[in-house]
């Protein structure tokens, strides 16, 4: 059985464009992959950037959702320190209402923007250092007061003084939110949070796709430290790639240079939105550019259908993962759908 194929989308924004078509191409990708068989289409929280149309992600579901009949949506993820545990089990519960069964949660503890628009947040700069037991406060919500249970989870994933905290919360209900179903993920890429995921006993989806250096200890650590929880038995990995699948290995060459581009732009300071593919673009890398590139876009397939199959392949193997999360930044919205379609078919 070939493992499932699920989709990151970022709603991006591309030049010439705007969000208005961002979100109407969103929608069109998440419709073409319910029909192509991917599990779940997942949208990012990032804030400040101007290729990015994802900024109030809990919005974007509910309009992917609507769009859709069967497919699974969700955060990939909720920035959590961004927010109060509460406000977020009031989003995802009223979600799962609307749409049961269908709606995931992940949730990762960085700030989703820079250090300015996170003082626009009002994000305090410690925020994530109480990550755990935001975590664990958020998943109590889901569930009915249930007395001791809370404190020790939340001793479990920070310590005493944090238990104390979470059950100080136990009085208060997220309106409406308990008894709904739906799936909590950890979204990391460290060993910090292959941790908490492996402790909390939730399934784990490392951001492989934009930053590769510490996959396979992660998920050495959360495999060897899992402990089974109510919602899960045993560990669940989700590793992200990229994937710029084309008829040939040129042309899906030239597809990538649109994101290679993104990629040194950030690296400068000076975030843009993707571009049209630029011709002798991966010709034209200094040594220090494919150096940049390949830190963060390591896990990447590029090439035809064969090309694609073949390292698909080999990463299922050698990361052992019971989901792939595939993330595609295509400047051209029919070139982008037909990169997802042959993904999905060459799936072993």
């Amino acid at each position: 059985m070939p493992i499932p194929l699920s989709i990151l989308d970022l709603a991006p924004i591309v030049q010439g464009s705007n969000a208005s078509e961002a979100f109407r191409r969103t929608l069109d990708l998440a419709q073409h992959a319910e029909k192509w068989g991917y599990r779940r289409f997942w949208l990012a929280e990032h804030h400040g950037m101007p290729g990015i149309a994802s900024a109030a992600t809990s919005v974007l579901i509910g309009h992917v959702a609507g769009g859709t009949k069967t497919i699974r949506v969700g955060a990939g993820g909720i920035m959590l320190p961004n927010h109060s545990p509460l406000v977020i089990a009031e989003q995802f519960g009223t979600l799962a209402v609307l749409y049961p069964g269908r709606i995931d949660l992940g949730v990762g503890r960085a700030p989703g923007s820079d250090q300015k628009t996170a003082r626009a947040l009002r994000r305090d700069p410690s925020a994530a250092d109480t990550f755990p037991e935001d975590v664990v406060e958020l998943m109590d919500y889901f569930k009915p007061p249930d007395g001791p249970e809370r404190a020790q989870r939340a001793e479990g994933a920070g310590g005493p003084e944090r238990a104390k905290r979470v059950e100080g919360t136990h009085h208060i209900r997220a309106v409406p939110c308990a008894g709904q179903d739906v799936p909590v993920w950890i979204l990391g890429s460290s060993l910090f949070g292959a941790q908490l995921a492996a402790h909390l006993g939730l399934p784990y989806a490392f951001a492989s796709h934009f930053a590769p250096a510490q996959l396979f200890p992660a998920l050495d650590v959360y495999r060897r430290e899992f402990r089974p929880s109510a919602q899960l038995a045993k560990p669940y990995v989700m590793p992200g790639v990229n994937v710029f699948a084309a008829d040939t290995d040129a042309e899906a060459r030239r597809l990538w240079s649109s994101l290679a581009k993104v990629i040194l732009d950030l690296h400068t300071g000076r975030p843009r939105r993707l571009a049209a593919p630029e011709e002798g673009l991966v010709e034209a890398l200094t040594a220090e550019d494919r150096m940049i590139i390949d830190s963060m876009l390591g896990c990447s397939a590029v090439g035809s259908p064969a090309t694609v199959r073949a390292w698909l392949k080999r990463f299922i193997e050698r990361t052992s993962a019971d989901e792939l999360m595939i993330s595609c930044q295509v400047f051209d919205h029919a070139a982008r759908l037909r990169s997802y379609e042959i993904a999905a078919s060459v799936r072993d």
